[in-house]
């Protein structure tokens, strides 16, 4: 495969020509409340060409791959329909290698039915209790290899195996809905979710609990984020700014996003990070072929970086960091996070929650959205801290803002830092969902708005 597919690259009369077939295989089991809604083996196999010719892209995707040679050409001749200013993509070296991501069991060696006894196991410890009116165990693997090649010579072959799990239990009590989940999943393999017993435990206890928690009183509050919010917060409010394709395409936030403007205090340091082998969104080498690598996004509090693929960092004259990511051979590569975060600071938390006479604890993360730097997330838990304490557990948090003000009003970074991966993925222009990860440590903000009553 590797000489025909470098030798159908370097053939085609193209500025660029890009070539990736993908073999896989996957299970998913899904229990909704007593129900099995889903179960089943997969398999995939196909691939895409891309090329670029006299400034325009061309893209096609096969299930054969004896006709690659076909699709190539109609590539080729999207490209030269499509047309525009011809350019150049940012340099890098050829590559030739190899990569499979290292894992403690294969999830492929474990029988189906050992996976859904699993999670049967999880879905009736969950639906025991009685204040619980229903569950969600959605589990997920996949174990798949790809082959790149291109016109400069590069030729990877790549296996990653991932493995996750979501666990969740949902509380009513009336009109009074809860809902607590555990999302677990990165490429460290099979044993990852063979021990979620006590995680559907903890989702139960915390679901019931917030039945009974009040309403938090809406207003400007100080507030200290746990690390899967604060990862859930450089992600979506921050790390999509970071994207250079989102920046070239908007002038305005182009401007807002200038390299060496000061974002926030000293100590804040937020990194994007594809070489954390293990992590969810580890990749030895993008779908472009160039290595993963880490990106610092801002030093110091001032920015200091963003994510390229080859084609953004030759129109912004920068150079290309390795995040030009595709769910599938279906898709063509777009600049895409893969572990994002922010950097532990040297505060330990008991001290940040010492330093707070008043304030929020918001812990976990349940949904929100974003609109360029405007942010709305929910929180799964929350509680108050008085005198220096938590306290009594809250609900209904939902935290608002411009991402701008508050990475500035950011006072304390603590010194842990915890890392998260899951099967919720990153979703983008129609490719969702793509293993990522995010984290940080616990953080401490000031004047954030909090919706409530």
């Amino acid at each position: 495969m590797k000489d025909r597919l470098l030798d159908l690259c370097q053939k085609l009369p193209a500025d660029y020509v890009e070539v990736r077939v993908q073999e896989g295989v996957g299970a998913s089991i899904h229990f909704a409340g007593k129900e099995l809604e889903d179960i089943g083996e997969r398999t995939q196999r196909g691939g895409c060409v891309r090329v670029l010719a006299g400034g325009g892209w061309g893209f096609a995707t096969f299930d054969d791959l004896d006709q690659v040679d076909r699709y190539a050409r109609m590539a080729l001749e999207q490209a030269q329909l499509v047309g525009g200013e011809a350019f150049r993509l940012a340099p890098v070296e050829p590559i030739q290698a190899s990569y499979r991501s290292p894992v403690d069991t294969d999830p492929a060696d474990v029988p189906l039915a050992d996976k859904h006894a699993m999670c049967r196991r999880y879905n009736e410890a969950i639906l025991r209790h009685d204040r619980i009116q229903t569950s969600a165990v959605i589990y997920r693997d996949g174990h798949a290899t790809t082959c790149f090649a291109n016109s400069e010579g590069s030729f990877i072959e790549q296996t990653y195996v991932f493995c996750g799990i979501v666990v969740a239990a949902i509380a009513v009590d009336g009109a009074n809905i809860q809902r607590a989940r555990e999302d677990n999943g990165d490429l460290r393999g099979f044993d990852k979710v063979t021990g979620m017993d006590e995680a559907c435990e903890k989702v139960v206890q915390r679901a019931i609990e917030s039945l009974d928690a009040r309403p938090v009183q809406a207003g400007s509050h100080t507030v200290i984020l746990d690390p899967r919010l604060c990862g859930v917060f450089i992600h979506e409010a921050f790390g999509h700014l970071s994207e250079a394709d989102f920046l070239y395409e908007n002038p305005r936030m182009a401007e807002i996003m200038r390299i060496g403007r000061r974002f926030g205090p000293d100590m804040l340091n937020i990194t994007d990070d594809g070489a954390l082998e293990g992590e969810a969104g580890f990749i030895a080498y993008d779908s472009e072929g160039v290595p993963g690598a880490r990106t610092p996004l801002i030093k110091n509090g001032v920015l200091a970086g963003r994510l390229h693929s080859r084609e953004t960092a030759a129109k912004m004259g920068e150079e290309p960091t390795g995040n030009a990511r595709a769910i599938s051979y279906r898709h063509p590569p777009i600049v895409r996070m893969t572990n994002t975060f922010m950097e532990p600071g040297e505060t330990p938390l008991d001290e940040m929650l010492q330093e707070t006479p008043d304030g929020i604890y918001a812990v976990g993360f349940l949904g929100g959205q974003t609109n360029k730097e405007m942010f709305t997330f929910s929180a799964e838990e929350a509680y108050r801290i008085r005198g220096g304490k938590i306290a009594e557990k809250i609900r209904d948090v939902v935290l608002t803002g411009n991402v701008f003000k508050t990475l500035q009003d950011i006072d304390r970074i603590g010194d842990d830092r915890s890392m998260y991966g899951g099967l919720g993925g990153c979703g983008k222009k129609g490719q969702s969902p793509l293993r990522v990860g995010d984290g940080g440590p616990h953080c401490r903000i000031q004047n954030v708005v909090i919706g409530g009553r």
